[in-house]
């Protein structure tokens, strides 16, 4: 498990691995996205206040065949696993308040 308030970057090589345990939030973004770069200080901010959810981005850019396996197109996407098991996916950004209760339907 890792450790709290924060948000591991993660790869093609270790996704599976660290994604495969408990309610796990992944941000697929990218440098050049303006979106993204709305998207993360929300992610962070979620980090810091949820303990029941583990929180991880990967760059797109970087690791090309995560993303290309999972079918995402655009981006920012947000994927939510739970005990390895895709149960969420949404595209674009996210408000928080949203982000938060559909978390809950997963942990907590």
């Amino acid at each position: 498990m890792r450790g709290n308030n924060m948000v591991d970057a993660i790869n093609d090589q270790n996704y599976e691995e660290e994604t495969k345990d408990g309610v796990a939030l992944i941000d697929f973004w990218a440098t050049w996205c303006g979106p993204c770069k709305m998207q993360s200080p929300v992610i962070d901010q979620l980090s810091e206040e949820r303990q029941d959810v583990n929180f991880y981005k990967m760059d797109v850019d970087q690791n090309q065949n995560t993303a290309k396996n999972l079918g995402i197109m655009a981006i920012p996407t947000l994927v939510i696993k739970k005990d390895g098991n895709i149960v969420d996916r949404l595209t674009g950004y996210t408000p928080k308040e949203k982000l938060n209760q559909i978390l809950d339907q997963y942990a907590g």
